[in-house]
């Protein structure tokens, strides 16, 4: 129930256009740890992050020296007041170049570097936001959940390296999936379950069980499902998933409407099964390239049911997989990807 009501108060903020989350300090140390290898000599854009209030603009400016850092650039939508959450009020946006020096807090204070004014309002997609990104070579941020889609293709547009945080669903795009399909993009390693908690602008709806107000009146929410999205490599993602079942036909069933079974548990896929597979979502926090091939989702490769069953026999929706029940009607599954073993 708690979690339930976490994620309604998380899609009402998104309709809402409220999706400004701001990301811990402590959640972008844990996921940038895997990565310090790829940042020497590198350009970073941090371009949805005022500098006077961001977790990322911390963490690159207090490890300017130890990543070898070339150069680290933040930008924000419309921000100009320098309260913790301010609400994009003003129409003119900040940006700050940071090429390293200083010393103590100095190497950290956006005021002493100097935040200067854009042109415009900092909008990510704008002339003067993508001149800066195409100084760019990784690109670090946590972006608007509402322009996930937009946010993305331009990142691939322009051929950047980027680690981002969002909605794992967001892979059920039909704008994202081929990304993970091909091998361009995949999850980072830091959050595999669970929740995370962010910081909210103040007119944020508040109601669910896990947010809170701090003694300085900052608001906070969990959000469950967040993930890391990244075409950054890193060791661990290149790990075998160790199998322990076999397959048995009793125990894995077939779709209705696509040939593959169901796996319901990633940690239950048959270690002897050389077919398709239906398997979760979450299946991609233990995605090896090498041991998997990823054919599909059940998105792109479901039949329509009405081709297969009369209708009042199964649940009308968008494209998914089904089950039979044994009784002439058929459940609706949940999103599923379609893997094949590549070492059979």
């Amino acid at each position: 129930m708690k979690i339930a009501t976490r994620n309604r108060d998380f899609l009402e903020a998104r309709k809402a256009k409220k999706d400004e989350f701001y990301t811990q300090l402590v959640d972008i140390e844990r996921e940038l740890k895997h990565y310090t290898g790829h940042f020497k000599d590198k350009v970073v854009y941090c371009n949805c992050d005022d500098p006077r209030i961001s977790n990322f603009f911390r963490y690159f400016s207090s490890n300017f020296d130890e990543l070898g850092l070339k150069k680290l650039i933040t930008t924000c939508y419309k921000n100009q007041s320098a309260d913790l959450f301010s609400r994009n009020s003003a129409d003119q946006a900040v940006y700050l170049e940071y090429g390293g020096g200083g010393s103590g807090n100095d190497a950290s204070d956006p005021r002493k570097i100097g935040v200067k004014p854009l042109m415009g309002d900092g909008d990510f997609r704008s002339p003067e936001s993508i001149n800066l990104l195409k100084q760019a070579d990784i690109v670090v941020t946590n972006p608007p959940f509402s322009l996930f889609r937009e946010y993305v293709a331009q990142l691939v547009e322009y051929k950047k390296q980027f680690l981002i945080i969002g909605n794992m669903n967001a892979l059920t795009y039909k704008e994202i999936f081929p990304l993970f399909q091909n091998d361009q993009v995949w999850y980072g390693p830091s959050i595999r379950s669970g929740d995370r908690e962010f910081g909210v602008p103040d007119d944020y709806p508040i109601t669910a069980v896990g947010s809170r107000i701090d003694e300085n009146g900052n608001k906070f929410i969990r959000v469950k499902g967040v993930r890391w999205f990244t075409n950054l490599d890193y060791p661990e993602r290149h790990k075998d998933l160790i199998l322990h079942k076999s397959y048995n036909p009793e125990e894995y069933p077939r779709y209705a409407n696509f040939d593959a079974i169901d796996v319901s548990k990633t940690m239950d896929i048959p270690v002897d099964y050389d077919g398709p597979m239906g398997v979760p979502i979450t299946f991609l926090d233990k995605y090896n390239p090498e041991q998997f091939e990823i054919i599909g989702s059940s998105k792109t490769l479901g039949r329509p049911m009405s081709e297969v069953a009369n209708k009042g026999t199964y649940q009308q929706g968008g494209p998914r997989f089904y089950l039979p029940n044994g009784d002439g009607t058929y459940r609706r599954m949940y999103d599923r990807i379609v893997i094949r073993n590549k070492r059979l």
